[in-house]
């Protein structure tokens, strides 16, 4: 029944041999990406290719929402493995816009077990009811939820001890905060660029003020 996937398989491996004969024994023999990838599980947002990097340069964990909980063992131990392992400098938090997952959250819509994970989302939209509520345009209003929650999701990756353990030591470990338009392909940044523990509160709040009055 996938048979076509498998005929896909054989020909991307020979296109990459193609381009780069080691290709292959290079990712057996290394795995030093830069970049730690937070974003959303949707189909329409894959990560190395927004990017344009290869694999092995960019490690991912991706999830409904682009959500970080600081009870998911998944997220935290993907995070824990990427700085104390992999040494990562960087962490992005990718949201994009038309996100299904946004708009369920903020329209209560019901879909079933994905609701309880969604209430992490709803905490936000309430948390900023207020201006949310007075954007007119749904798309519109979906769209600021979808900034606000990458915004707070950052927080959540820095007050994670995973984090906060790798800037008492002196690791520059950067967390960033990014959200991707399906329309148009490209990434836009949120202006949160975290790099230390005492910078977190300042960034947070000119990213709020910012997303709030724009």
């Amino acid at each position: 029944m996938l048979d076509h996937l498998f005929q896909n398989n054989i020909h991307w491996s020979e296109r990459m041999t193609d381009q780069d004969p080691a290709f292959f024994q290079k990712l057996l023999n290394q795995q030093t990406p830069e970049y730690l990838w937070i974003g959303c599980a949707d189909s329409r947002v894959p990560a190395n290719e927004i990017v344009d990097l290869m694999p092995g340069e960019l490690f991912v964990h991706r999830n409904v929402a682009n959500v970080v909980v600081h009870t998911d063992l998944n997220c935290l131990s993907v995070l824990q493995y990427a700085v104390d392992v992999l040494k990562v400098k960087h962490i992005i938090v990718c949201g994009h816009y038309g996100c299904g997952g946004i708009r369920a959250a903020l329209n209560n819509d019901r879909l079933g077990l994905i609701d309880n994970w969604l209430r992490h989302v709803q905490d936000v939209r309430k948390k900023y009811e207020a201006p949310l509520l007075a954007i007119a345009d749904d798309t519109h209003r979906s769209d600021k939820l979808c900034e606000l929650n990458v915004v707070e999701q950052v927080v959540n990756v820095c007050e994670t001890t995973i984090i906060q353990d790798a800037w008492a030591r002196g690791q520059q470990v950067a967390v960033h905060s990014w959200i991707y338009g399906l329309n148009n392909g490209r990434v836009q940044d949120l202006g949160m660029c975290v790099t230390e523990r005492d910078a977190l509160l300042g960034a947070y709040d000119s990213a709020i003020r910012k997303l709030v009055h724009d």
